[in-house]
């Protein structure tokens, strides 16, 4: 059996391999934390929810012309 010649040492492929294993786990771990990060909206102040303004109504009428 003829052993094949690797362009990597075996050091070397062990040591990407664990560096490899690290980044992965870093952006898991960053990943995560941003995910877990409120979101804050912007809530009117007024709290009356939806109200048809200038722009909304156009939008509409320029829906209906098509």
């Amino acid at each position: 059996m003829k052993k094949q010649a690797s362009d990597m040492g075996r050091r070397q492929l062990l040591k990407a391999l664990a560096v490899g294993s690290a980044a992965g786990a870093v952006a898991t771990i960053s990943g995560q934390a941003v995910a877990a990060t409120p979101v804050e909206t912007k809530e009117s102040a007024s709290g009356d929810g939806y109200h048809e303004t200038d722009h909304i109504r156009s939008y509409y009428a320029s829906l209906r012309s098509k």
